[in-house]
């Protein structure tokens, strides 16, 4: 299939000619660092020799659970041990860009959580650094180009099931405020990060990149163009970071997407409705559906108008698109990216999702944020 990156092999296969598992640490053990640990343990080929984090109670817990590993309080300290050979980046986003910048000159290979970087210039800055390092592999954390599912999507896509696609309607809904419990009000900041502009770019960065980075696949090129509204509506609370935002971006081939995420309602939570000619296809969390329009024409009453002609109306019954994951089971799509991960460096190769399309993704999310806070529309290409 188009873009796959981990061959249509076994994953035993794939790690057949690793001596030992690759020594990683994590920077960063918050809620997504330590369940990229929790990750690792059931991943073949990849073991955890180390962490790092600031605050004292998470370095706590993580060396109860992951007795195994080494804390560090500073990430540069674990950066000195030669025995790791790779870290996985899940700080704050305003930490992304030094810390991997960071990693790769102490020689080390790096798996960078999305949303690459904080900034439109560190998103440049970490191009060109990490051109510096081709025998480094630089990998971002966009989960969900290693899972099957979307490579089926795409794939159904191509052979013209659902026709011609010009429109994309994403959403990532929640219901909840999402803030973390603070302890002591001076760690506010630090553990609710995702609630201020000096450290995340908020819905956009945090959850919609998840999107937009599918969108630019799918469409083979980053978006030309986005508008965007959003705003603190519903929990206002001190956040600086909106609590619903939406996005229209328009891409070079036509196609035009709606990615939108609220704070306030959760009904069908995480969604990709793919809108062609001939059909429909929504993708969930871990399925997708297709479903034919029904383009018979017929005679009826529509809108109190008899004698009008009624086409689409309705949809056809839907299908389930059947799919299997690289080793025939069905792991969390980051279990998929880290071993391609791993492949990546034992084999030399460029990852599918790299710096470039990293970068693509960070300034369409970034640039959906420009376009809500000035209210004009930003121009990517």
């Amino acid at each position: 299939m188009a873009g796959l990156t981990m061959v249509d092999r076994p994953v035993g296969h794939i790690l057949a000619n690793q001596r030992r598992p690759l020594a990683v640490g994590i920077v960063g053990f918050g809620s997504r660092g330590s369940g990229i640990a929790s990750i690792i343990r059931t991943v073949p080929g990849i073991a955890l020799h180390a962490y790092s984090d600031i605050l004292e109670n998470q370095l706590q817990l993580a060396g109860r659970q992951f007795t195994e590993a080494k804390a560090y309080p500073d990430y540069r300290k674990l950066l000195e041990n030669p025995a790791i050979e790779a870290v996985i980046i899940a700080l704050p986003e305003h930490l992304h860009y030094p810390a991997a910048v960071a990693a790769l000159q102490a020689g080390k290979h790096v798996y960078l959580e999305k949303t690459m970087v904080h900034t439109m210039e560190e998103a440049e800055q970490l191009v060109q650094t990490a051109a510096r390092y081709p025998k480094q592999v630089l990998q971002i954390g966009h989960q969900y180009r290693y899972y099957q599912l979307y490579h089926r999507v795409l794939e159904v896509i191509r052979e013209g099931f659902i026709g011609d696609v010009t429109q994309y309607e994403c959403q990532y809904h929640r219901n909840s405020d999402w803030r973390r419990p603070v302890s002591d009000p001076k760690l506010e900041r630090q553990i609710n990060w995702r609630m201020y502009k000096e450290y995340s770019g908020g819905l956009m960065t945090e959850l919609c990149a998840h999107q937009v980075d599918i969108l630019n696949w799918f469409n083979g090129s980053p978006p030309a163009s986005v508008v965007a509204i959003g705003g603190i509506d519903y929990w206002k609370d001190g956040r600086e970071t909106y609590d619903n935002i939406r996005a229209i971006y328009a891409y070079p081939n036509g196609v035009k997407a709606s990615v939108s995420s609220i704070l306030s309602n959760a009904y069908n939570g995480y969604s990709i409705r793919i809108l062609g000619s001939k059909g429909t296809i929504v993708v969930q969390r871990t399925k997708a559906l297709a479903y034919p329009e029904q383009v018979k024409a017929h005679l009826t009453t529509v809108d109190g108008v008899t004698g009008a002609t009624a086409e689409s109306w309705g949809q056809g019954k839907p299908m389930e698109l059947k799919f299997s994951n690289q080793d025939g089971q069905n792991r969390d799509p980051t279990a998929y990216a880290l071993m391609d991960f791993v492949s990546c460096i034992g084999e030399g190769r460029k990852p599918f999702s790299n710096v470039e399309t990293g970068k693509d993704t960070a300034r369409a999310v970034l640039l959906a944020n420009k376009a809500a806070e000035q209210g004009t529309m930003q121009y990517l290409i």
